[in-house]
């Protein structure tokens, strides 16, 4: 059941009570949501109950799937963030709702919708569709407030007991910051009693008061809050009072800090996302902080609990501190300021990544960009608001890497959103076009991706753009295999060659072009030529650590050895295919790898594997919303693989093979087929 649940980093305290009534309504009810105040601990209280389900009920749920709506600002994003969360990677360009839908329509799957409150009509909305569309749905909320939708079922989560469950919290936090206090006298435990009675047993402001025993005493502590009892009392009457509690203890928390702390606090709203030291350093900077003092800063608040820190290193605000942050931001007039300076850094970072597509970090920067892509969409979003030419130029340079690793409603609908507003003919801009084409192929939109190629073409001879033609060349040249035109593919990728320096790795768009010879090759049947220039590439690629192109090339290394009748060559280069493809998240070419090693276990006789192989490759395919793609010599292939395999193993036994593929965990099965450990029986 742990799937994509987030794993606490401290003790769980309490809640048998709420996990006792959880439990039941999550096998009774199709929805359920968790609602309370911020801070109170409903995302806490549903990872932990997931994660501690027993296998009886875990099965009986299905696969968990968590997606974290806190870092949306608004519903734009919403259904992509849910599709990522279920491990659909859409490259279909229909309504996403559908498609989604569609995803999801035969499966088991719990669905944690974690920290709805700010987009409560749009998750109604769309949960009204899934819902309806999808019968083997569960879907657990949390949110400060409930949905309204006639299935729904509301458990209320309320503060902990102050002299049990919050007592054990507030002391298992403050011991781990003063240790001394595992020995307590009896005056020391009235006091952690007090304090946790005075902020009304809500987690989060316990545990932020807990912080402070680094400074003082737990009779301190105790002596502040009832010195602000009465503001408590008096201040914001409308709100109810452990909802002051709250406001209060992050008051007292921002009190604490020192000047330089408060204000990298406030700067620190401004990523929506988890950040690194770097990334704090680069935005939050400036007037009286210097990069130096950022990272004392920094370290100051995560000691005090105002930041968190997960497994990878990697620090967040939660979302009450966020917010907190976010209203001391305004007050100090620099959200516009610290906006700029994020965006500025995310272009930064696009640039730096696009630099080094062909160096030997590019899957290190595959994995960054994804690792950003939240923080990305904002400083887009930002962009196209403020300064739009900025805006094409960053949609531009993620557009590529997002295409790739299973972005493409995103790469598409930025790419789309920007480009009217930038319409002078630009080197940014071009990028920008390219990349929108190459969205609008992966996700099967021919028409527009020749469209699109076209005019990169003319826009390239029009401003004398060397690299630009070379980009163009590979939209058109691709767009043209796909389309089973392999020999207007070899003409356009050879002219545009005839022109480009020798090296294949003089730039990004000459590697490509050289990959489109290569298919279009194979395509033509000049498959001797085909395998010698791919194993070139390959070579070259490996030498530099480069794995995409590397990868493709692999493939078709894979493609050939089949054709020539040569299986156990093909399951080498499959298995590196797969190996390459997965280092980059690459979703469509995991599909055509699993294709290949079924057709190769098929050419070996092993009927069964085939056929589990060939069930995985199904759900691969289903995972980016397509039935089989690819080249049109693929398909021979693939249908070789499946007459052989029946008649190798049986008609039954294939079937039950290959449902067993199509339900088993893709994930697994991948690892599996690129460490050569893959058997039938998985």
């Amino acid at each position: 059941m742990a799937g994509s649940v987030p794993e606490p980093d401290d003790l769980f305290v309490g809640r048998a009570a709420e996990r006792e009534r959880l439990v039941p309504a999550l096998t009774a009810h199709r929805l359920i949501t968790l609602t309370g105040l911020g801070g109170v601990g409903k995302t806490r209280l549903a990872s932990h109950t997931l994660r501690s389900l027993s296998d009886p009920e875990a099965e009986a749920l299905g696969e968990a799937c968590w997606a974290d709506l806190g870092a949306l600002p608004d519903e734009r994003r919403l259904v992509e963030t849910v599709a990522e969360a279920v491990g659909f990677a859409d490259h279909t360009h229909g309504r996403p709702l559908e498609a989604l839908c569609g995803w999801l329509s035969d499966r088991r799957i719990l669905l944690v919708l974690d920290s709805c409150e700010h987009l409560v009509a749009a998750c109604r909305e769309l949960l009204g569709e899934l819902l309806t569309a999808c019968p083997q749905l569960t879907v657990l909320v949390t949110s400060r407030q409930r949905l309204g939708l006639p299935a729904e079922t509301v458990l209320e989560v309320d503060p902990l007991s102050h002299d049990g469950d919050a007592f054990a919290l507030f002391i298992d936090r403050a011991v781990a910051v003063a240790p001394a206090l595992s020995i307590r006298t009896a005056q020391q435990d009235e006091d952690a009693q007090e304090v946790c009675r005075l902020l009304d047993g809500v987690p989060l402001a316990l545990e932020l008061a807990a912080a402070q025993v680094m400074h003082h005493t737990l009779k301190e502590l105790r002596s502040r809050l009832h010195a602000q009892e009465p503001t408590l009392m008096a201040v914001r009457p409308i709100w109810p009072r452990r909802h002051r509690s709250l406001r209060t203890a992050m008051g007292w928390s921002h009190e604490l800090c020192d000047p330089l702390e408060r204000l990298l606090w406030a700067r620190l709203s401004v990523f929506r996302d988890a950040f690194d030291e770097d990334s704090a350093r680069s935005v939050c900077s400036g007037g009286p902080m210097s990069a130096e003092a950022v990272g004392t800063a920094l370290h100051g608040l995560t000691a005090k609990s105002v930041v968190t820190r997960g497994p990878d290193g990697r620090f967040r605000l939660l979302g009450s501190v966020r917010d907190y942050g976010w209203m001391w931001l305004g007050e100090l007039q620099q959200r516009e300021t610290v906006r700029n300076r994020h965006a500025a850094y995310f272009l930064a970072l696009a640039r730096s990544a696009d630099a080094g597509w062909l160096g030997h970090d590019q899957a290190a920067w595959y994995r960054t960009i994804g690792e950003a892509h939240t923080d990305l969409c904002a400083a887009l979003d930002h962009l196209i608001d403020t300064a739009p030419h900025r805006a094409v130029e960053l949609a531009g340079l993620v557009g590529f890497f997002w295409s790739c690793c299973g972005h493409l409603r995103e790469a598409r609908a930025y790419l789309t959103r920007a480009l009217p507003l930038s319409p002078s003919h630009t080197p940014e801009r071009a990028k920008a076009q390219w990349a929108l084409g190459v969205a609008a192929l992966l996700q099967g939109d021919h028409r527009t991706a020749t469209d699109l190629g076209r005019r990169c073409a003319r826009d390239a001879a029009r401003s004398d753009d060397a690299e630009g033609r070379l980009a163009a060349a590979y939209l058109l040249g691709i767009t043209h295999l796909l389309s089973g035109r392999a020999d207007e593919a070899y003409t356009v990728a050879v002219e545009a060659l005839r022109q480009a320096p020798a090296s294949p790795f003089a730039s990004p768009s000459i590697l490509r072009c050289h990959l489109v010879e290569v298919f279009a090759l194979t395509g033509l049947g000049r498959l001797t030529e085909a395998a010698r220039k791919a194993a070139s590439l390959r070579d070259g690629c490996a030498a530099r650590d480069e794995c995409w192109t590397r990868a493709y090339s692999d493939y078709q290394l894979a493609l050939i050895a089949l054709i020539q009748g040569e299986p156990e060559r093909a399951t080498e280069c499959a298995r590196a295919m797969l190996a390459g493809k997965r280092r980059v998240g690459d979703s469509f070419g995991i599909a055509l790898g699993m294709d290949l090693l079924a057709a190769a276990a098929a050419a070996q006789g092993h009927g069964e594997t085939a056929a589990l192989l060939s069930g995985a490759g199904e759900s691969c395919w289903r995972s980016v919303g397509h039935t089989q793609r690819g080249m049109p010599e693929l398909r021979d292939v693939r249908e070789t693989c499946w007459q052989t395999a029946r008649a190798t193993a049986g008609e039954e036994l294939f079937e039950r093979a290959f449902q067993r593929g199509l339900e088993a965990d893709t994930g697994a099965v991948v690892t599996l087929a690129v460490e050569g450990r893959l058997s039938s029986g998985v």
